[in-house]
């Protein structure tokens, strides 16, 4: 946990060179999920694929959102190469409730929040994230699942949203979600929730 804590304190330093760069160009603005329900979107979502970051180089990669109070608490999950689960938590909110897909998320008091936008999502498959910061000369997305898998025409078509937006989809990479790997992570149970609250 001590090395992920350094890991994710020099994250900020890093960003412009182990995510997509963004340069000086402007962020995308592409339009977000419509009428969002945070609620429905609450639970445990897999990746299934990303922009790579150094802060998620692992597999079985997992997200847990919990709605509390109107802050949505956050645990990311990942497995190691070494074998060991690290994880991190967070929060995210609102930052406008005309737009409500449009969050952001922070992991550290001294850090500044990200955007988190959910692009697409119908809450029981699948959903697409998006997140860009100019201040950090970076872009972030990710496809995630409620399971483990998730159809290659949906993904195709979550590509497709990325794309025609001007989004470059040609790094995203493939989180490893084989079942036998990713049995040893924690399932979404009452202890996690009591946790996390």
């Amino acid at each position: 946990m001590q090395a992920l804590q350094v890991l994710s304190l020099t994250l900020l330093s890093v960003l412009a060179v182990s995510a997509q760069s963004i340069s000086s160009r402007k962020c995308p603005e592409p339009p977000v999920q419509q009428n969002f329900d945070p609620t429905r979107y609450m639970g445990r979502w897999h990746e299934i694929m990303k922009i790579p970051t150094p802060f998620q180089s692992g597999g079985c990669c997992q997200a847990t959102y919990i709605l509390s109070d109107g802050i949505v608490l956050v645990r990311n999950e990942q497995l190691l190469a070494n074998g060991t689960i690290s994880f991190s938590d967070g929060t995210a909110k609102i930052v406008d409730a005309s737009e409500p897909a449009k969050l952001e998320v922070s992991f550290f008091e001294d850090a500044p929040p990200g955007p988190y936008w959910v692009l697409a999502t119908d809450y029981d498959e699948y959903a697409l994230v998006y997140s860009c910061s100019v201040r950090f000369q970076a872009e972030f997305s990710w496809i995630m699942s409620r399971t483990r898998t998730l159809p290659k025409e949906t993904v195709s078509a979550l590509l497709d949203i990325l794309k025609s937006q001007g989004i470059n989809t040609d790094i995203f990479t493939e989180t490893d979600q084989r079942p036998g790997l990713c049995s040893v992570m924690p399932a979404l149970n009452t202890a996690l929730n009591n946790e996390l609250l």
